[in-house]
């Protein structure tokens, strides 16, 4: 016990020497030096080039991969605002078992950057079931504001059918833009 009561003492006797010697600009002073000296001695530390080459480049970027149809980057989805069927049970452009199309839909121009040709695509939401909660997208490119509802996304599409209940969305092209045929 007389060791802790000495240790404890000879602490606070140091550790008010300490305080009353220094301030806290020069503890400041000194922390900055740190902080300075830590970033010129990073860029010299070794660090591993190894994955740069597994992934085919010679020290470039990796090659970026094609989005798929349960990506939101995907071309088709430029004018989606939901879940993606094709996450849900269903696909692209099915809805999926248990779920049926709304009546009324929403339509997108969207550019397929394969073929550079501008297509019109049909959001059909899928009702009847809860809300799928996977692949939320919510792209809006070239949206319209709220008062043409053809072109409108942020509307519950099932109210038109027997359950209202929405769940996911899919994405069928319907046809070629004028002049692109």
């Amino acid at each position: 016990m007389d060791f802790l009561k000495l240790l404890d003492r000879f602490t606070e006797r140091r550790t008010r020497a300490v305080a009353s010697n220094t301030g806290r600009r020069g503890f400041l002073v000194g922390v900055s030096k740190l902080l300075v000296a830590g970033a010129f001695a990073l860029p010299v530390l070794p660090f591993d080039r190894t994955n740069a080459h597994a992934a085919g480049g010679h020290g470039g970027a990796p090659k970026k991969r094609e989005p798929t149809e349960t990506d939101c980057d995907y071309w088709r989805y430029c004018s989606v605002d939901g879940f993606l069927c094709s996450c849900c049970g269903g696909t692209m452009t099915t809805c999926p078992p248990g779920s049926t199309p709304s009546a009324v839909s929403w339509v997108g121009t969207c550019r397929n950057p394969a073929d550079g040709r501008d297509y019109l695509v049909s959001y059909n939401d899928c009702c009847g079931k809860t809300a799928c909660g996977r692949c939320f997208c919510n792209t809006n490119i070239r949206e319209r504001p709220g008062y043409r509802m053809g072109v409108h996304n942020d509307i519950n599409w099932c109210m038109a059918n027997q359950s209202s209940h929405y769940h996911c969305t899919v994405s069928i092209i319907v046809g070629l833009e004028e002049g692109q045929s």
